[in-house]
């Protein structure tokens, strides 16, 4: 807990900090604002974290737990007016020590690169918690906000006098937030379960606009004159060929400027769209607000679509000449309703579904008939949207047939609603893309639960049976499967987070075997110990030093106590001293047995240990006992990675990627391609560890998949085997219309690659 949720020293203040005037009035404006920018939301929290714990309350059927809100509900009714007040204070603490803090004991960041063996004891399981849930939340808004966090670095590196910070430190960093609102939950007396729901409202309500108060924060401080050139150089890159979609594989490297993008009507670029990296889970609904014109937007797209038809009209000679009778919107409407329910099972692709309408109407009217431009149009982009969307899923997934069966409510909806297209926030946008993503390509066939399909098949099913040109029917469908999908995914959330606090528990136990191997060859040093005796040192008692660190710490007796009888084993072994006798043997005999040796075998390596013996005396005895060493697996040993063979040293271009690896925020996708057919599946880099270079990989379920060296990743990087997914090619809708939009600006001619309308994340 710091200070601010606790008795100890009491928080700074801006007034009291000793800092010049200039920076401190800069700082208080900055202070100013973020509390302008927050109260909104933090009024919010309130409201909704109350609501919410009567909810659970009133829903709990376990008494206990009915209880515990109630509690949890009454304390937080008693002090819910001092939850911001304590944020303010937390934050404004950060801010005043930018010039020399002395930084929490609990900050959420990365682990730094060797852990202090004082905190190698078992921790509490609600601290541990605590900590994942909200460096879970810092890394998620670090990533979205990555390139605004740079240039706030770099000026409050100004104001510090100081080298830039980076958004662990930076005392308005998303970090900052979260050590914030933890100082400040800690002192409303709230349940641990409180706490993480607490946190997790904070995310949604709180944080939710925080890439805009950085956009803000950057802009005063350039007012203010801090750096006010300070910006990006966009890396200008030729057009991609029509048949290269782009991949979204991060080619430039981390912290790089954001290629130039032409922005759509009404619609502001988005410099980060193509840097940032997608973190969300499957089907995670888009959180964009596109802010589109969609007159004019839709405008654009019909101008794509009439350069389509005149380049094919000019390819079929004949085939473009005028119709007779314009079918209308509300006769169209009526059509596919009726198609619809009258034969659900086979209705064939897009294309069929138009000229069996067509073919109805001729016959109803007798003439040649024809669709009006406008739902012409609207064919045109659902039928490219799903050829490209096939592209992206398996034939025979699951889910396949469910994004078929959605063809035609969407193309009834999107003849109503032309946002549809422009908007990736529509409800029908992210039904389709939840549906879609549990049969892309990327997914191995365990990736899908089978809990999933069901939620999916009722949404599907909710929408085909009740869908009557009223689009509150995809909105309902898509609440009800997202409150599902939010459900995998924090079963998703929490398995993974065993995984990491297993390789977490395996990091501690590398540093710990490198820091006992150390210790060994500093006691040893340059004195002659006998070859036999030195094994023994390096194996037997290694392993008992190591797990002392693992149990006790450096800092405790019990390893002071270890370092003294290896000193006094050195000695002996050295010859430097007398024999240390049985009571040396027994302390040795005794330590080995706890690493897991027998009393037969910990009674030799301790009378060999605590006594002088001659190298060559009782040779079978002594190889008798190097073999059994040598099969016995060591304390944290890992023989499949001993016998990896050796690489030869990284190219540039893989140092390059290495480099990139290293400082990749938790929890981002990557895609790795399994076969020459360039197959390829998708996991998310859950955790890695600076100490080890291992990295932990889990797919869509939360279940661990695969374990490889940043090194491995480097060179699979570099080699194009490998590729970070990034937030624009995240979703896969969203893909398949941006391959949409290129599609139709190479057959109207235009060859810059610009934004694609209705993209989000």
């Amino acid at each position: 807990m710091s200070a601010a949720a606790g008795g100890g020293t009491p928080p700074a203040r801006l007034a009291s900090a000793h800092l010049p005037v200039r920076v401190r009035g800069v700082l208080e404006r900055a202070l100013t604002l973020v509390s302008v920018e927050l109260d909104h939301g933090m009024q919010r929290l309130l409201v909704e974290f109350e609501r919410e714990l009567f909810r659970l309350a009133d829903m709990s059927r376990n008494p206990g737990s009915e209880s515990g809100y109630m509690q949890a509900l009454r304390n937080f009714q008693l002090s819910r007016a001092d939850l911001m007040p304590r944020f303010m204070v937390q934050v404004e603490n950060e801010l005043a020590g930018v010039r020399g803090q002395a930084w929490p004991q609990e900050p959420v960041a990365i682990d730094p690169e060797m852990p202090s063996f004082r905190n190698l004891s078992l921790v509490e399981t609600s601290v541990m918690d605590e900590d994942t849930v909200l460096r879970e939340i810092a890394g998620r808004h670090e990533s979205r906000g990555i390139l605004a966090l740079h240039l706030l670095g770099q000026r409050f590196g100004v104001l510090a006098g100081s080298p830039a910070f980076d958004a662990v430190r930076l005392p308005l960093g998303p970090h900052a937030m979260c050590r914030a609102i933890r100082a400040a939950a800690m002192g409303l007396e709230l349940a641990h379960d409180a706490r993480l729901l607490l946190y997790r409202m904070f995310d949604r309500q709180v944080m939710a606009g925080y890439e805009n108060v950085l956009d803000r924060l950057n802009q005063l401080m350039a007012d203010e004159g801090i750096l006010p050139a300070l910006v990006f150089v966009p890396v200008r890159t030729r057009p991609a060929p029509v048949d290269q979609v782009p991949r979204g594989d991060d080619r430039t490297p981390s912290g790089a400027a954001t290629p130039a993008r032409q922005a759509a009507p009404g619609r502001a670029p988005a410099p980060g769209d193509a840097q940032r990296l997608f973190t969300g889970w499957p089907g995670e609904a888009a959180n964009s607000e596109d802010g589109l014109d969609d007159d004019e937007a839709f405008a654009m797209l019909q101008q794509l679509l009439s350069g389509r038809r005149e380049l094919i009209n000019k390819l079929r000679p004949g085939r473009g000449g005028g119709a007779g009778r314009q079918l209308d919107t509300p006769d169209l409407l009526d059509a596919l309703r009726g198609l619809q329910h009258a034969a659900p099972a086979r209705r064939g692709d897009l294309p069929a579904i138009k000229r069996t309408i067509l073919a109805q109407a001729r016959q109803q009217h007798g003439e040649t008939s024809a669709l009006s431009p406008r739902d012409s149009d609207t064919f045109e982009l659902v039928s490219l949207l799903y050829e490209q969307i096939a592209n992206e899923i398996r034939g025979d997934a699951p889910g396949s047939d469910l994004v078929r069966e959605l063809q035609l409510p969407l193309l009834r909806l999107a003849l109503l609603d032309r946002a549809f297209f422009l908007r990736a926030n529509h409800p029908a946008r992210q039904l389709l893309n939840t549906v879609a993503e549990s049969a892309a390509r990327w997914n191995d066939e365990d990736d899908l639960d089978a809990a999933t399909l069901a939620p999916l098949r009722q949404a599907v099913k909710e929408v085909v049976e009740r869908f009557e040109d009223d689009p509150a029917v995809f909105a309902d469908a898509n609440a009800g499967l997202q409150r599902q999908m939010q459900l995998q995914a924090r079963k998703a959330q929490t398995l993974e987070r065993r995984h990491i606090e297993a390789a977490r528990g395996r990091e501690k136990l590398e540093a710990a075997r490198r820091r006992a191997a150390e210790v060994l060859e500093e006691t040893i040093g340059d004195r002659r110990v006998p070859h036999f005796s030195r094994a023994l040192l390096s194996q037997a008692w290694a392993d008992v030093l190591t797990l002392t660190l693992l149990r006790q710490g450096e800092d405790s007796d019990d390893w002071r106590q270890q370092l003294n009888a290896t000193r006094e084993i050195v000695a002996t072994c050295a010859g430097d001293a007398a024999p240390g006798g049985e009571a040396l043997a027994e302390h040795v005999k005794s330590s080995l047995g706890q690493v897991g040796y027998h009393d037969d075998e910990a009674a030799v390596i301790a009378q060999r240990l605590a006594a002088v013996a001659d190298e060559d005396d009782d040779p079978a005895s002594r190889t008798e006992l190097a073999m059994k060493l040598k099969t016995r697996v060591r304390l944290g040993d890992d023989r499949v990675k001993a016998e990896k063979p050796d690489l030869p040293p990284r190219t540039p271009a893989e140092q390059a990627r290495y480099e990139q690896l290293r400082v990749l925020p938790f929890g981002c996708w990557m895609e790795f391609t399994t076969n020459q057919q360039g197959d390829v599946v998708r996991r998310r880099l859950s955790w890695y560890s600076r100490i080890t270079d291992n990295a932990l990989f889990v797919n869509q379920r939360g279940q661990r998949v695969a374990e490889l060296s940043l090194d491995q990743l480097a060179r699979m990087m570099a080699s194009g085997q490998a590729r970070l997914v990034t937030a624009g090619r995240g979703r896969l809708v969203d893909r398949a219309w941006q391959a949409t939009i290129s599609a139709l600006r190479s057959f109207a001619g235009r060859g810059d690659p610009g934004p694609a309308m209705g993209t989000g994340t």
